[in-house]
């Protein structure tokens, strides 16, 4: 064959490849191509092709189960992103040459699409970026067990350098896509999208809580952008809650439910003045993120009126004590009061950043014989390893995060504790977190300064970039099982990292009072001279 006269000679840019974040594979819109989405869907589903059932393996033949999210790229093509998008039908396209039926799902929640399929053991996709910011997407591949492992991604890349290969070779008349990366038919209707997943995902719920009530709360629903925005209002009022829905919006709000900002705060506490004015007072304001698997929570302090937000890594430490677990599996990022309170002799070894690493750590306390683990992240996210059984009901077990559970379970805890949830949160170890981060930080300038700092003998140097006069204490203890994390004699912890999704650089501080948290945070993330900036001057040489 001429080598001029394939796909690949021809293309009229030069493409990105998608690559493995810490859940899933996102990028740019713009780098987004159909072709790229196509050839990394149908390796992923090849690979799952050769896999055993029992190892989560997929049938040629069989359904395979997709759904996304409400950012307009997920189905659409979007002018402002060089017109890229459509990228759920890249994935039917990837489906059904793979030899197997595409099933539309619909706009539902990630853990939605997932508890569906797992229960009909076949495999899943999710269109969506999650939390990242409007100008990028992604997808999210689950065999018919669960989640893609980490130590699955080596061989999928191998099976997509393949699928590649062979799709840049065909000829250019003969390839389904042309010189931009688009199909050559231009749009595609996707198919008929069927209701039964949303459905499902109710019943998941109202069956495991059946016999309980939030009749007397009065919530505030945030909405903005969020897929599972409806769902999240009509399983609230299945209980009995006042269930006030604002904040809905036609255009995509990127909610980081692990950074939430002072403008965002504000956001939701004129939505909270604005619904307590018009209803009465509230009892919680409650969100998730765009794709719904994390949750956002927060309290209404009864004496100011102020929201106050609740962390991830708090919540999962409420929603594991009342499903009595006995095993506890989180990341290494999260709140070390469950280090400290009644959970810390279930907690098992704590993990790298990622819903893989959750998993796989909840797989392990399985074989070890634990009944009842489940674990979470500091964004929320709420994973159960096990079947939990509650007053004669069983929640199956969805080993990928959920936002749903969390916020049920937070607020059954509030009513049956008969307390608002600022004093049901201050129940917990008095350990406080805060998260913040730097967009446009190159990934590359992240993983440097992972790596510079994780060297024997380097902990030494860090003394200079946390110092007396911004408030740390002497360094005891330096981890870099996932970033580098400092704890200080004063209590306080500083964890930096790249983020695993997009060009951004996090700080996740822990400490004994919310406002030295926050501190540690804007301490970090501060322009021109924060501790992030510090850390990238030095290991580019300035």
């Amino acid at each position: 064959m001429d080598n001029t006269s394939s796909l690949r000679a021809n293309l009229a840019y030069q493409p990105k490849e998608l690559e493995f974040g810490t859940s899933g594979r996102r990028g740019k819109v713009t780098d987004l191509t159909q072709l790229e989405v196509y050839i990394n869907a149908l390796a992923e589903l090849e690979y799952l092709q050769s896999l055993d059932p029992a190892e989560g393996g997929i049938v040629r033949g069989d359904e395979f189960f997709f759904a996304r999210d409400l950012r307009p790229s997920s189905d659409s093509f979007v002018a402002e992103q060089e017109g890229r998008g459509e990228i759920a039908q890249a994935i039917v396209a990837a489906i059904r040459d793979a030899g197997m039926r595409p099933v539309n799902l619909g706009a539902i929640p990630t853990p939605a699409l997932t508890c569906y399929a797992l229960a009909r053991r076949k495999g899943s996709m999710m269109v969506t970026g999650s939390h990242i910011p409007f100008d990028r997407n992604g997808y999210k591949t689950n065999s018919s067990r669960g989640e893609l492992l980490k130590d699955q991604e080596a061989p999928i890349n191998q099976r997509v350098r393949s699928v590649r290969q062979a799709v840049y070779d065909q000829p250019l008349p003969l390839s389904r896509f042309d010189e931009r990366g688009f199909f050559k038919g231009g749009h595609q209707d996707l198919p008929p999208e069927r209701p039964e997943a949303r459905q499902a995902w109710i019943d998941r719920f109202t069956r495991f809580f059946h016999g309980s009530s939030l009749r007397g709360k009065r919530l505030l629903a945030y909405q903005h952008s969020a897929v599972g925005r409806d769902l999240l209002a009509e399983i609230l009022e299945c209980f009995g809650a006042e269930v006030i829905p604002a904040g809905r919006s036609a255009t995509f709000v990127p909610i980081d439910t692990e950074n939430i900002r002072e403008p965002q705060l504000a956001v939701i506490q004129a939505l909270a003045d604005e619904a307590a004015a018009k209803h009465g007072a509230l009892d919680a304001i409650i969100s998730t993120d765009g794709d719904s698997d994390r949750p956002l929570i927060l309290g209404v302090d009864p004496a100011t009126k102020q929201v106050r937000f609740f962390g991830g890594d708090l919540v999962g430490m409420i929603v594991a004590e009342f499903l009595h677990a006995d095993s506890v599996v989180v990341p290494v990022t999260c709140n070390d009061g469950v280090d400290r309170g009644c959970l810390a002799r279930l907690l098992e070894p704590k993990t790298r950043i990622g819903s893989p690493f959750v998993i796989a750590g909840m797989e392990q306390a399985r074989r070890k014989g634990k009944k009842r683990v489940c674990g979470w992240e500091p964004n929320g996210g709420f994973l159960t390893g096990s079947d939990i059984d509650r007053n004669g009901a069983t929640l199956t077990a969805l080993a990928t995060r959920d936002a749903m559970l969390p916020i049920l379970a937070v607020l059954f805890s509030s009513m049956e504790a008969g307390l608002p949830l600022v004093d049901l949160f201050a129940r917990l170890p008095r350990r406080f977190s805060r998260a913040a981060l730097l967009p446009n930080f190159p990934r590359a300038t992240g993983l440097r300064i992972v790596a510079a700092f994780s060297r024997e003998g380097a902990a030494g140097s860090l003394a200079q970039f946390f110092s007396q006069a911004m408030g740390f204490g002497a360094i005891v203890r330096v981890d870099t099982t996932d970033g580098v994390r400092v704890t200080f004699d004063n209590g306080d912890v500083a964890h930096v990292r790249p983020s695993g999704n997009a060009d951004e650089m996090r700080i996740y501080a822990v400490s004994d009072t919310q406002a030295r948290a926050d501190d540690i945070a804007a301490l970090g993330v501060a322009e021109p001279g924060g501790i992030l900036r510090k850390l990238e001057r030095a290991v580019d040489g300035e």
